[in-house]
């Protein structure tokens, strides 16, 4: 059974929406899914992504891998979640 950490659509036609999920490899884009990790709203200002990354490290130490845009997101909410956490410490 291989797991892969991709996006799933649900929203509209002029505003998508898109759920962070683990499914298997083999299933549709928009079918079952093991567990939702978080959404991605690409349209919306400030932080469009939202993923639960203790989850997202849990699924991929069991080995599963991340499609080549969720690789780059994990990256991104990687580097935003390390900048937040230096903010507050770098001003006092």
């Amino acid at each position: 059974m291989a797991l892969k950490i991709r996006l799933t659509k649900v929203g509209s036609v002029h505003q998508p929406l898109y759920r962070v999920v683990v499914a298997e490899a083999r299933s549709r884009r928009d079918g079952a899914a093991v567990e939702n990790l978080g959404t991605y709203r690409p349209g919306s200002k400030g932080n469009p992504i939202n993923i639960n990354m203790e989850r997202v490290d849990y699924w991929l130490s069991k080995g599963a891998t991340p499609t080549d845009t969720m690789h780059a997101m994990i990256k991104r909410a990687r580097r935003s979640a390390t900048a937040k956490s230096e903010a507050p410490a770098a001003t006092a």
